[in-house]
């Protein structure tokens, strides 16, 4: 069995900057630094082969969220809030939970097994019948815009919505400057 170092080494990068976040107490550099986690992420969304994933993510998480963060920051005003210390109950709390999700990712099936019901039945349904049912060439439109359409919607909601309430923060703080 080949092991893809690409992703091991992106998780790596998200779990150390994420306990780098969890020890820094100013709030500028915590910003940023989700913002590496966000598009930490969304490179390992993308090679895992998601880029839906990881183009909303990388919008949403990186992009929306850090602007939000930021303002959020300047309208507080506050750069120190809390002091940052280990508190060990929460530690082996989140050590056992991790430990769990590991334990629990071992039950999937490997990456690319043609023998799971997804490779063996779904995506054959959808190459053979998505012109029939739909009635658009096009595969992955099919898919995206009908089957799985309610998802789709859900993404699209989630990032309208996110783009509204940044034009909402952002057009209140620039109308306050201008009557300033």
């Amino acid at each position: 069995m080949m092991i893809d170092y690409i992703p091991l080494l992106i998780l790596l990068l998200l779990v150390s900057t994420a306990f780098i976040v969890a020890r820094t107490n100013n709030l500028f550099s915590v910003a940023f630094l989700s913002a590496i986690i966000s598009l930490s992420a969304a490179a390992l969304y993308m090679s895992l082969s998601a880029p839906d994933v990881a183009f909303t993510e990388a919008a949403v998480g990186a992009g929306v969220g850090t602007i939000l963060l930021l303002i959020t920051i300047g309208a507080v005003g506050e750069q120190h809030v809390y002091a940052a210390t280990m508190k060990i109950p929460a530690f082996i709390l989140s050590l056992i939970i991790g430990i769990l999700i590991y334990y629990s990712m071992l039950d999937l099936p490997l990456l690319g097994d043609r023998d799971i019901a997804l490779h063996a039945y779904v995506a054959r349904y959808y190459l053979e019948y998505s012109m029939v049912d739909v009635g658009i060439p096009n595969v992955v439109t099919a898919v995206l815009a009908s089957y799985r359409g309610m998802d789709t919607l859900g993404e699209v909601a989630v990032i309208f919505t996110a783009g509204v309430g940044v034009l909402i923060i952002l057009g209140s703080r620039i109308s306050k400057a201008t009557k300033q």
